[in-house]
């Protein structure tokens, strides 16, 4: 039982703009599926959607994208369009965890993270990056345990914790990168004051085969969370996920029901497969 797991990013009715313009900026990406609702595409072979919602949230870096370049003169390429009408949050530059490595806002309000890596030919190039701050402060490990104990297929492969002298209390999370089902993610604590904890700007989409996954996923990823509507709920970190069966897509292009298959959805919190399927 490997889900497909991707991003889903919110934006104020610009999704087609902005996939298009990050599928001119990423190798090995493309457009797959496009929408009023939603736009479905590929960078460096990672799904991730775009979703037309509105004004109502707010992308923050709570969730980013990180980027593992193969050269600086890469790195220099993706910043020079990531930072264009945008902003540096971090900038580019040698630090110690990385000889270069920068942090920018794009023009959409996405925040990306590029560093200075060698990955291999088989590793995920673009993975997104879990920031727990404020409240949620030393609370990173314990996400990755209990992310890795929800979803088959998980490994935790990297956890690199602040220890006794060094600047933060030892046992926070320094960095730590984990695998759920086939997709790959990075975590870490931020120490400081941060304006923004994690919200619906960036979600996370569970593609589901069957009735009995979307059942243990809601059950789990709810407790100490809460439900909220249209397969979409949070996490008692404030994650959003949306826990969708893998053929909602196919459904609600049907010309025929894709539009009684919509108002299923929107009836529903947690999404009912034979409810949608027979709308």
């Amino acid at each position: 039982m490997t889900n497909q797991i991707y991003p889903c990013l919110w934006f104020d009715n610009q999704a087609k703009e902005a996939a298009a313009y990050y599928c001119s900026i990423f190798n090995n990406s493309k457009i797959v599926t496009d929408s009023s609702v939603a736009v479905q595409f590929e960078l460096e072979g990672k799904r991730i959607m775009g979703l037309n919602g509105g004004p109502m949230f707010k992308i923050n870096p709570s969730i980013s994208l990180f980027v593992t370049c193969e050269t600086v003169e890469e790195i220099d390429r993706l910043w020079h369009w990531l930072s264009d009408a945008g902003s540096a949050m971090i900038p580019i530059g040698q630090y110690p965890w990385s000889e270069c490595y920068g942090w920018v806002v794009d023009k959409f309000g996405m925040t990306w993270q590029l560093m200075l890596g060698e990955p291999s030919s088989q590793e995920q190039k673009i993975i997104p990056s879990l920031l727990f701050v404020g409240d949620l402060f030393g609370k990173g490990e314990q996400a990755i345990r209990d992310y890795t104990a929800i979803f088959e297929d998980s490994k935790i492969h990297h956890l690199e914790l602040y220890q006794v002298g060094e600047e933060q209390p030892a046992g926070i999370l320094k960095f730590g990168s984990f695998s759920l089902g086939n997709t790959k993610f990075a975590a870490m604590d931020g120490p400081g004051t941060h304006d923004f904890q994690f919200n619906e700007g960036v979600s996370l989409v569970v593609e589901c085969e069957s009735q009995q996954e979307i059942d243990l996923y809601w059950e789990k990823l709810t407790e100490g969370g809460m439900e909220v509507q249209c397969g979409w709920l949070k996490d008692k970190f404030g994650i959003s996920w949306q826990i969708i069966p893998e053929i909602l897509g196919s459904l609600m292009s049907d010309s025929e029901k894709g539009t009684r298959v919509m108002q299923e959805v929107l009836k529903m919190k947690k999404l009912d497969i034979e409810t949608l399927k027979h709308a």
